[in-house]
């Protein structure tokens, strides 16, 4: 929250100048609430008032900042969808806390706690009045509600594609890159806290962590592929926001059905855990960066549209790099730091698959779809920032006007894009901060967890999975992808040809013109018509 805020708040002071209109009287004070909420909700420990109100602090200024140009009646409606599915997750978190606390006796010992209390609730559903068949509905309540806000498949499909498109950029990487994490944190707090062992009555893990893995596959199958069906540069993130999240859901399931598989999976079980909260900030980092890109483009040649865009590169050389940077770490390339956080969650999958072949197949379904972010990406960042230049682009030039950001915009994307790539080189700074916070947390399932090995506490190795095996080394892979580079570049020398530079081939036309490059509209139309709904 602190991070990904600050650097929004940074981007914000020159990018609202996209929005003469409005101005930033208007939008600081709901971006400040907006913050304050989230800082709240992640820190409350009672799950009804007060959880109540900073969820409310939280929902009504980014339904603000949503509907920010409210002139536009698609941003009003995207807004009020946002506010109602908002209000209803909500609603489904407190009616779980509910049904904890009224169906059986609150302990004599927790007296003085408040009654919705966090740990009065654990402390209910260990007690003997419990009502057998309680838990299941209110965990039920938990994971729609809290999956609601998360933006896990389906329910992400309502209301995210259109919230991201609406709301400034800024505010889009804070929708993205921190709240929807407030979902994610619910989940393990409910998952993994709340209830008090992985014996419990009523509670079997490996039930819950084979739904959320089934959940988190989906989902990451899914906004992948609506994803790469979309012309609009944010509305594209959007899906991917969705699929991102999958693989953090994925995580989370594979750790509970690792852990209920007995003792001997506890450190793949860890590994897992540690994957997704790792992913969790890894793709707070990208995908804001992204926000951030796709920011600069918008307000320098005023569309979404990437068919409208191309050979941007050269006139916004930085945003470009940070573009390419951050491209490259969704996508899960290695030396990029969401390779880091996937590849620890595909090892506990794969690895724990001698237990349940379910998470071998999810595992190997979050590798493919990693490999259709890649394509995404390709248009993305190829349409946009490569290829001839679009007649925005040239009439821009031709105005003589600057496009690239000022430094305001360029301090932001430069630090995040560096954070992708230290957390991509030296992923082991990432696994020992969370390690040191799982171990802060010491209670409910999360006490059966062990301590996560680092290969000979070395910083450049990486991470083991203990004796099963997989080992992370991005010194090695570094090693190896720069020899082969170098090699690459000899082969190309051998022959002594020179290079030249040509004309671009017009197929044939006469003169440039947008219709006839090759735009976002023409990338990947087998894949678009084989998933068509008119098919």
């Amino acid at each position: 929250i602190s991070i990904v805020s600050t650097m929004s708040a940074l981007y914000s002071i020159s990018y609202m100048d996209h929005y003469p209109d409005y101005g930033l009287a208007r939008y600081y004070p709901w971006f400040l609430l907006f913050i304050s909420g989230m800082y709240g909700i992640v820190t409350v420990t009672d799950t009804m008032v007060f959880f109540f109100v900073f969820w409310q602090l939280m929902t009504i200024p980014s339904f603000a900042l949503i509907r920010f140009e409210h002139r536009k009646p698609e941003n009003v409606r995207a807004a009020n969808k946002y506010l109602l599915i908002m209000e209803i997750a909500c609603l489904l978190v407190m009616a779980g806390s509910a049904i904890l606390m009224y169906t059986g006796s609150v302990p004599e010992r927790m007296a003085g706690l408040p009654r919705f209390d966090f740990d009065t609730l654990r402390q209910q559903i260990m007690s003997e009045g419990m009502h057998p068949h309680a838990l299941f509905p209110a965990l039920l309540f938990f994971l729609v509600g809290f999956g609601i806000k998360a933006g896990i498949w389906p329910f992400g499909l309502a209301w995210l594609p259109d919230a991201h498109p609406a709301a400034p950029s800024p505010v889009s990487a804070m929708l993205s890159g921190v709240m929807i994490k407030t979902g994610v944190y619910g989940l393990i707090r409910t998952f993994f806290w709340l209830v008090p062992s992985a014996s419990v009555r009523g509670f079997s893990p490996f039930f819950w962590g084979a739904v959320l893995a089934i959940f988190g596959t989906v989902t990451l199958v899914v906004g992948t592929f609506q994803a790469l069906k979309q012309e609009q540069s944010k509305r594209l993130l959007a899906f991917h926001s969705i699929g991102q999240i999958g693989y953090i859901i994925l995580g989370l399931g594979a750790s509970l059905m690792l852990l209920a598989r007995g003792a001997g999976m506890g450190t793949l079980a860890t590994l897992a855990l540690v994957g997704a909260l790792f992913h969790t900030v890894n793709h707070a980092l990208f995908k804001s960066l992204l926000f951030f890109n796709a920011g600069t483009v918008l307000k320098a040649t005023g569309t979404q549209d990437l068919n409208k865009l191309g050979g941007l590169a050269t006139l916004m050389p930085l945003t470009a790099f940070t573009c390419l940077v951050a491209a490259f770490s969704i996508s899960g390339v290695p030396l990029f730091n969401g390779f880091a956080s996937k590849w620890t969650i595909y090892s506990a999958c794969i690895l724990g698959g001698k237990q349940t072949g379910l998470l071998v197949v999810c595992g190997l379904l979050g590798i493919l779809t990693s490999a259709l972010t890649l394509a995404s990406f390709m248009k993305f960042f190829g349409v946009t920032f490569l290829s001839r230049k679009s007649s925005i682009a040239i009439s821009q030039v031709k105005a003589g006007l600057k496009m690239e950001a000022g430094p305001l915009m360029q301090i932001p994307q430069v630090l995040l894009a560096a954070a992708c790539i230290v957390l991509g080189i030296v992923p082991a700074i990432g696994y020992i901060i969370l390690n040191k916070a799982l171990a802060s947390g010491p209670q409910g399932v999360s006490q059966f967890l062990p301590r996560l090995v680092l290969d000979k506490g070395d910083f450049v190795t990486g991470i083991s999975a203990g004796a099963h095996g997989a080992l992370f080394t991005p010194l090695a892979i570094g090693i190896a992808l720069a020899a082969l580079m170098g090699l690459a570049h000899l082969i190309s020398r051998l022959g002594n040809a020179k290079r030249r530079t040509a004309d671009i081939w017009l197929c044939g036309y006469d003169k440039e013109a947008d219709i006839h490059r090759y735009g976002a509209h023409n990338l990947y139309g087998e894949v678009k018509h084989l998933f068509s709904r008119k098919r």
